[in-house]
């Protein structure tokens, strides 16, 4: 999840080399934390969120093929 991640978000923005992508298992969920320079969280997050609803809907289907539940957190650089 890690990876795919990690591809769409260099993808979205206009500084691919800050891109961090870390993952954290909790039981039987897996934790994705996204952090992207400060001038491109707007772009990964999208008008309304949209764009963050679409990562994480495009991570839980390519999820749904393990028996874990996985939660993409996209963190502020503060």
């Amino acid at each position: 999840m890690k990876e795919l991640v990690e591809v769409i978000a260099k993808s979205l923005v206009d500084h691919p080399d800050e891109v961090i992508v870390t993952e954290e298992e909790k039981g039987r969920t897996l934790v994705v934390k996204l952090r992207v320079a400060d001038g491109d969280m707007g772009k990964v997050i999208g008008k309304q969120g949209r764009i963050a609803k679409a990562i994480r809907s495009v991570v839980k289907a390519a999820a749904s093929k393990t028996d874990k539940k996985v939660v993409v957190d996209i963190i502020d650089n503060e």
